[in-house]
């Protein structure tokens, strides 16, 4: 199995009653979750979720901090995948689908409905009302040499 780092961002309405998801064409059916997807090589978390959200929403953000972590096998890709979820801030862009043949629609969803996308494990629901995150460290590691 390939490992794969997963970043999502969740972006609340001014309200803070609503939560912007995409619903994205899976090859069954499709599906809803935050903007965000693969990180790639390279990329801290927080840059490929920034760069993700743009490409599926259109939107510039800027990252608070990690909302949660968890992580999930995908037997059918061979991926196990680590998602980190992050909370955000809309600081720009206005929402346009750039990539139709994976996004079909990005929508505003009330908090009780996004949780279940968002796939708080039972136990935890009401967790997305908090919006309490944990700080994201970049270690700036010293080159040797």
């Amino acid at each position: 199995m390939k490992r794969v780092d997963v970043a999502y961002v969740l972006l609340f309405d001014e309200l803070e009653q609503n939560v912007l998801m995409v619903k994205n064409k899976g090859t069954g059916s499709s599906y809803y979750t935050p903007p965000g997807g693969a990180v790639e090589k390279g990329e801290t978390l927080i840059e490929g979720a920034i760069r993700e959200v743009k490409e599926e929403t259109g939107l510039d953000v800027h990252v608070d901090g990690v909302f949660s972590v968890g992580e999930a096998f995908f037997e059918e890709r061979g991926h196990h995948a680590i998602l980190f979820t992050f909370v955000g801030k809309i600081i720009g862009g206005k929402i346009e689908i750039s990539f139709p043949e994976e996004i079909e629609e990005v929508t505003w969803m009330d908090l009780k409905q996004a949780e279940k996308y968002i796939h708080i494990s039972s136990g935890f629901e009401g967790l997305i009302m908090d919006r309490n995150t944990v700080p994201y460290i970049l270690r700036e590691v010293e080159k040797k040499g």
